[in-house]
């Protein structure tokens, strides 16, 4: 009798355990991640950075990885590389938009989850203005492809993050009779990313 007592009692513990276990690798497959942030651009003369915003919807084909569209809203003054540098030289810029598909793949399924992500896509380069002294430049927005890497993690429902978003430059011509002897817009840039998650929590 003691001997199906404590196999019962094993039994038992075993079914417990593996049944935790699941529960605690158990997510909701859907959800949809929501962040503000800060946009730190790449650098050059006159760089500034801005805020930023993003939306990505993500759906979990395994329990570790998931896949989703990010759609973000970057508002910065992107640096300049000029040749002919004019200490009165500023620049202005609008919102730029991006458009990527993403992975994210999570090193566990416990409450705290870091992950390493990355993603690749379309970067709606924002149009720009450049004033130097005797020069005003008015640069068209673009379409590039461009790429990103990120890392951060999730606690429950809150997710922070740093990622880089690797965009060409845009290669300004020199102006004929004027003092622009051509320059360069780094695009690329930084962003810190804090927000929540709608969905993807316990099943």
């Amino acid at each position: 009798m003691k001997k199906v007592l404590f196999v019962l009692a094993i039994s038992t513990f075993a079914l417990g355990a593996k049944t935790f276990a699941q529960e605690e690798g158990s997510f909701k497959p859907f959800k949809v991640d929501l962040s503000v942030g800060y946009a730190i651009p790449a650098g050059g003369t006159g760089s500034k950075g801005g805020a930023l915003f993003a939306i990505e919807p993500k759906y979990a084909v395994m329990p570790q990885l998931s896949l989703g569209l990010r759609l973000e809203i970057a508002a910065t003054v992107s640096g300049t590389n000029l040749t002919n540098v004019d200490a009165n030289t500023t620049a202005s810029v609008k919102a730029a938009a991006s458009y990527l598909a993403t992975g994210d793949f999570y090193f566990n399924n416990n409450d705290f989850r870091p992950f390493l992500g990355a993603g690749a896509g379309l970067y709606q380069t924002a149009g720009a203005e450049v004033t130097q002294t005797t020069t005003d430049v008015t640069v068209a927005s673009s379409t590039k492809f461009g790429g990103m890497v990120r890392g951060g993690f999730e606690y429950k429902h809150f997710r922070l993050g740093l990622e880089y978003n690797f965009i060409g430059k845009t290669i300004v011509p020199p102006t004929s009779g004027t003092s622009n002897n051509g320059y360069e817009i780094k695009n690329g840039y930084a962003g810190i990313k804090m927000g929540f998650c709608i969905g993807g929590g316990r099943l």
